[in-house]
């Protein structure tokens, strides 16, 4: 057998596995090994004991070190190729053209800097290329995307804004502001961003709102524990939903507006059925293990990734609008979630709470922000790997996340060459993300 080990080396690891072997009450064996290797006292003393007692120790956990550094290289090098790979001219004129498989990159396509307070909140408007941003000092500003301008500061709340949400009726665009001091404010683009209403009703700050698909109704998230379904038009709370035992972080509707998601400090993931005239908890789901901070439902484009994620033979009609389900947490984890309750998937990969998520419109991605300062976007389609990251995207934690709506074309077109009419609506997709942080900074990405 041919020698690894120098002379020298090999007398530097017979002296520190005698020393561990003594150090760790095993005189006889040390003993044993000593008069085989023929180390007597004048070779091998209480000093040189001493001195050479935890070097093995220090060298395995060193080895341990190296090699968790080496798995971490490896895998950063994967990661590096499978972008080169796909960084091709070819690749990159296809992606350019190809808005389903459009990614943000830095940098940034616009920073706008002009709140005084943390950023909490970013919503886009449905139509204009319109965002609003809400911050911890209860101030909204109103922006231009595409110009990158400021266009309006909205005051009237009294505490931090934690959210905001552009939806209503058929017709008329509201946006909906909700914040600490207890109260949602609902303001009119068309008239100067106006405030028409106030709901109040909540007995603690109100963490979350959004518009149902409808338009007419408002559902809110509070740190009372509870969900309230407001009407838009008289500002009346319909419906009060009890179940959760802490603050209640989100709130999410479903694209149909028959279901609600919601989650927050007490660990739990939450779907309610609010189409009949009380609120039935039909799941809740366990898993994280700290709060969650947000929840989402994925569109209907996602659901042949999804699918194969969660082992199905073939994936739900897109017709079905609340299948699956996508919620991150403080734990650093993102889990997905099929419409039994069950957990599908665990996204591992962030260092730090995780503040948002958004599916691409295309489907075939799930991007995430948390607060160690990265934006991820995760392929659904190669078993949930991070295939995307942009480390270091605001000098602080990243609070929220929003993709533009899509553009819904010719949704009620008429019958040409001998179609049916009302067919399938042609859908736009806007290639632009938005970023908010704690650095009081809002960033624009698009293509």
């Amino acid at each position: 057998m041919s020698r690894i080990l120098s002379s020298r080396q090999a007398e530097e690891l017979h002296k520190s596995i005698i020393a561990y072997l003594s150090a760790n009450s095993l005189p006889n064996t040390a003993a044993v090994l000593r008069t085989e290797l023929g180390l007597g006292e004048d070779v091998f003393d209480a000093t040189t004991a001493t001195k050479y007692e935890t070097l093995l120790e220090k060298k395995w956990t060193s080895v341990i070190r190296l090699q968790k550094k080496i798995m971490d290289l490896e895998s950063r090098i994967t990661r590096l190729q499978s972008e080169l790979d796909n960084a091709t001219p070819s690749s990159l004129s296809r992606r350019n053209q190809d808005p389903t498989s459009w990614l943000p990159s830095k940098p940034s396509r616009y920073t706008l800097e002009s709140h005084q307070y943390e950023i909490s909140c970013v919503a886009f408007h449905p139509v204009y290329s319109t965002i609003a941003s809400g911050d911890q000092g209860s101030t909204i500003k109103i922006w231009d995307w595409e110009l990158g301008e400021l266009e309006k500061t909205i005051k009237g709340h009294t505490e931090a804004i934690t959210g905001v949400d552009f939806g209503g009726p058929k017709g008329h665009i509201l946006l909906a502001s909700c914040s600490s001091d207890m109260t949602i404010k609902l303001w009119d683009p068309a008239d100067g961003y106006k405030n028409t209403r106030t709901l109040s009703g909540h007995d603690h700050t109100i963490s979350a709102v959004s518009f149902m698909p409808s338009g007419n109704m408002l559902v809110s998230a509070s740190r009372d524990a509870t969900l309230r379904i407001w009407d838009v038009t008289t500002g009346y709370c319909v419906k009060t939903i009890r179940g959760h035992s802490g603050w209640v972080r989100d709130v999410c509707p479903s694209p149909d507006g028959s279901l609600v998601l919601s989650t927050g400090d007490d660990q739990t993931v939450r779907l309610w059925n609010i189409s009949g005239s009380q609120s039935e908890n039909k799941l809740t789901m366990f898993g994280h293990e700290n709060f969650i901070d947000c929840c989402i439902f994925a569109p209907p484009s996602s659901y042949q990734y999804l699918a194969s994620l969660a082992g199905l033979q073939k994936p739900p009609p897109t017709s079905s609008t609340s299948e699956f389900m996508a919620t991150g947490s403080r734990d650093k984890t993102i889990k997905l979630w099929d419409k039994r309750g069950i957990c599908f998937k665990t996204l591992v990969g962030h260092d730090n709470w995780v503040r948002a998520l958004v599916f691409h419109p295309g489907g075939k991605y799930l991007l995430s922000v948390a607060d160690d300062k990265a934006l991820r976007c995760w392929d659904l389609s190669q078993d949930g790997k991070c295939v995307k990251e942009l480390p270091k995207l605001h000098d602080h934690f990243v609070s929220c996340l929003k993709w533009a709506p899509v553009i819904v074309k010719d949704k009620d077109r008429p019958s040409t060459n001998g179609e049916a009419g009302g067919g399938p609506p042609e859908v736009q997709i806007r290639c632009v993300v938005a970023t908010g942080s704690v650095d009081k900074k809002l960033k624009i990405f698009s293509r």
